[in-house]
């Protein structure tokens, strides 16, 4: 994948399908997006996308592959995969409730009564699990022959887990990611990874070594087309060191909120610390879809530290999504922050660009979500409309949203930025921060004989982008 940022959409939010997206996109961010990561555009029975019924085919609604390569040739291209689980409308399923004990993929879901010693889990067992549920994470399916009885899903009720114990599994895996290998893919996601290895007596989370070799297995399938995947996962930073070690890319998802330490305190010093052991073959994110990270960077600021930014948040208008694993089990704790990446900072233009100045100076590929690439507010209407907190920080724009939220000056200067740090080479070397008075902020990229400084006053949120070729300099003091 080349040095250049990457953009987090779904096929339906910047204009209603692949085709206006591609159009937008030529029209508003020429030289401002050099990949793509298109979140599930498959058909899906829940999850915006994240509960796939089947991996070969395009959601009507979306396009086509046509669509998807039209854009790959303009774009690199990230898929997901949801290695975790598939939807309980896929044909895989809908066979298993029809025929029962007689179906062939009868083996291909995790099943209660099979997992647990005498058939249910005690309640020392469900608390042991880390889970995204304060209850068993199960489902009662009614069968066609008019038995019931749990299925393992983590996630939401259609989204049921994959057993990759067993062949008929891995025979969908591998046939479904050399069909997304072989229709455009460049780099694959592995969502929710660290779910997908269960083993009784255990957190059944990222179990070693279960884990690893469920992940060199995908990988060297990709291998055949030499496509990268990065794993998604959250949790404490050390989790993304000890994948980093093992030579694959990871998420930076510490940063986000460490930068909203950086900008509400004015004070540096916990950033640069994670700056020098933050892994440099990672992915740099401020905003997702999913959120902001709140445990990832558990330990990298103080308790007190990161209960100012909970505070701070809350105060702009975020909500949270709670933790429900054993570290909660005495108090409760936040597992990630909704809240748009631009109202978390008040909404505030100063704050946002250098913000975003310092994910384009830090070690790795930055990543921009597309509600954040046109500095987009917290939408209350929708997660009020649809009743789903994560919605806050899912608009969907419109051509026409587009085209205005495009010119605003915020967004404006957002792409002059995006473009020296996709078009200016001195990004591909390492990073080096100046040893300054913590209120002041200085790093350094330099590469293939070029070299850029940003330069920033946290206090007064003004910085400055001097570059060996002029026309890439960059500065807000004087506003």
């Amino acid at each position: 994948m080349k040095n250049k940022i990457m953009l987090i959409t779904y096929a339906d939010s910047f204009g209603k399908n692949l085709k206006e997206l591609s159009g937008v996109l030529d029209r508003h961010f020429s030289g401002a997006v050099g990949s793509i990561h298109i979140l599930p555009f498959f058909p899906s029975s829940g999850d915006r996308g994240f509960s796939p019924m089947t991996y070969e085919e395009v959601d009507p609604a979306f396009g086509d592959w046509n669509d998807i390569r039209a854009l790959s040739e303009k774009y690199e291209l990230m898929y997901d995969f949801m290695v975790n689980h598939l939807s309980r409308r896929s044909p895989q399923f809908l066979d298993f409730i029809r025929r029962h004990d007689a179906s062939p993929y009868k083996d291909m879901f995790i099943r209660f009564k099979e997992f647990w010693p005498g058939g249910a889990p005690t309640q020392a067992d469900i608390d042991r699990l880390n889970k995204r549920k304060d209850h068993a994470p199960c489902e009662r399916i009614q069968f066609d022959d008019g038995t019931e009885e749990d299925v393992w899903c983590t996630f939401s009720s259609e989204q049921m887990d994959l057993n990759l114990e067993q062949p008929i599994t891995w025979e969908f895996v591998e046939r479904s990611l050399r069909f997304l290998m072989d229709h455009g893919a460049s780099m694959l996601r592995l969502d929710a990874f660290a779910f997908a290895t269960k083993k009784y007596g255990t957190t059944c989370f990222f179990l070693e070594p279960e884990m690893w070799e469920m992940m060199e297995r995908v990988q060297k399938i990709l291998d055949e087309k030499h496509v990268p995947m990065l794993p998604e996962i959250h949790d404490h930073y050390k989790v993304q060191l000890k994948i980093a070690e093992k030579g694959y890319a990871v998420y930076d998802f510490a940063l986000p909120v460490l930068v909203l330490h950086t900008l509400y305190t004015g004070d540096c010093r916990r950033l640069k610390d994670w700056f020098k052991i933050c892994p440099r073959n990672q992915y740099t994110t401020l905003d997702t879809h999913d959120g902001i990270g709140a445990i990832d960077a558990e330990d990298l600021l103080s308790a007190e530290e990161l209960e100012n930014v909970l505070a701070t948040t809350q105060k702009n208008g975020a909500i949270f999504k709670m933790d429900h694993s054993e570290r909660s089990k005495d108090k409760p704790v936040v597992y990630q922050i909704e809240c748009t990446y631009y109202s978390a900072l008040g909404e505030d233009d100063a704050a946002y660009l250098l913000a975003r100045a310092i994910q384009f100076f830090g070690p790795g590929v930055p990543m921009v979500y597309y509600v954040g690439l046109v500095a987009g507010g917290n939408d209350y209407e929708l997660m009020r409309r649809t009743n789903y907190p994560r919605n806050i920080s899912r608009h969907n724009y419109t051509v026409e949203e587009i085209e205005r939220e495009a010119q605003r000056p915020v967004v404006q200067k957002l792409l002059r930025l995006m473009r020296m740090r996709n078009e200016y080479p001195a990004f591909d070397g390492e990073v080096q921060v100046a040893d300054l008075p913590d209120d002041k902020l200085e790093i350094v990229r330099e590469s293939n004989g070029c070299r850029a400084v940003l330069r920033a006053d946290l206090k007064a949120k003004t910085f400055t982008i001097t570059c060996d070729d002029p026309q890439y300099n960059f500065s807000t003091e004087a506003e």
